[in-house]
């Protein structure tokens, strides 16, 4: 169906935007990796309110509605081909896809509840705020990229069994998809960045295919 292509070509151009664009406000804008005193997160989350929020829905709560979106447009595409595969992939997808909403809901929430907190007591805002971060940063993969990479993986192998992707992307995509396994051992779990910059090639790759085309046959 050349209309749900379409819908995944532009939902895998979201997924790679949004993520590239979190990636900016976190890491230059927020500077956030610098901050290891629960007490400082706390602070720049409170005082950044509004832009911790605002992302949270663009890299989670949306990023996992495009990501259904994706993953339905890649088993229509694939499934002929591998259908074992893409079955297993479209699982895998859609449960990537609600943990990272929930993930992001449940950071907005948490965020809301530890800034009325702070202002009556700062130090028990610290401690709400370490239990909503880890159930956020479980939720959202933050200790190993296995769900996003398991289904990069599975996809990537049905298409190569399929035809249905260019080989290249295809192969890109296993690489891309073997990191995000990987990074789930606590030893590698520092790549996790190299997996978040493959996968958005990997994503343009697919915007550009599914746009420009969007039936099977023309791949």
């Amino acid at each position: 169906m050349k209309t749900l292509q379409k819908s995944g070509g532009i939902a895998a151009l979201y997924m790679a935007v949004s993520h590239l664009i979190g990636i900016v406000i976190f890491l230059v804008l927020l500077d956030y990796l610098s901050l290891t005193d629960p007490a400082q997160k706390v602070a720049l989350n409170v005082e950044k309110q509004g832009i911790v929020f605002s992302t949270n829905l663009l890299m989670y709560v949306f990023f996992g509605f495009a990501l259904i979106v994706l993953s339905l447009a890649l088993y229509d595409r694939l499934k002929s081909g591998a259908p074992a595969l893409m079955q297993a992939a479209a699982a895998v997808g859609i449960v990537w896809a609600g943990s990272l909403i929930a993930s992001g809901m449940v950071a907005n929430a948490g965020l809301s509840a530890v800034a009325a907190l702070y202002a009556q007591d700062p130090a028990q805002a610290v401690l709400t705020f370490q239990g909503v971060e880890a159930v956020t940063n479980g939720l959202g993969n933050a200790n190993g990229e296995i769900l996003g990479g398991a289904w990069t993986l599975l996809v990537s192998l049905a298409a190569l069994r399929s035809g249905g992707l260019p080989r290249a992307l295809s192969i890109f995509g296993l690489v891309v998809g073997a990191v995000g396994v990987a990074t789930i051992l606590p030893a590698l779990n520092a790549v996790t960045g190299v997996f978040g910059l493959g996968q958005i090639l990997w994503f343009v790759g697919l915007d550009i295919l599914l746009l420009r085309s969007p039936s099977r046959a023309a791949a």
